[in-house]
């Protein structure tokens, strides 16, 4: 069917898609953990500096993630199944 390999063509476009807005906001919550992180370490110390960097990380990944799957979502698709 000549169908067919057009929407497997189209699934792995918006698949790598994904993953490279995926990767972008990723980096840009790693530099944003970074400094901030920087940042309390020069006002409370490492210690501090070290579970706030960490926290922030592993929350920009969730997000970053959310961010991705909002920006590829195609416009007209729904949550709900019928």
């Amino acid at each position: 069917m000549p169908g067919e390999h057009d929407r497997d063509d189209l699934g792995n476009e918006r698949t790598v898609t994904l993953i490279l807005y995926y990767v972008a906001f990723m980096i840009g919550g790693d530099f944003a953990a970074y400094f901030l992180g920087l940042l309390v370490e020069y006002e409370w110390g490492k210690h501090v500096s070290l579970i706030v960097f960490l926290a922030l990380y592993f929350f920009s990944l969730w997000v970053a993630w959310m961010l991705a799957v909002g920006v590829t979502t195609p416009r007209g698709a729904t949550s709900s199944a019928r």
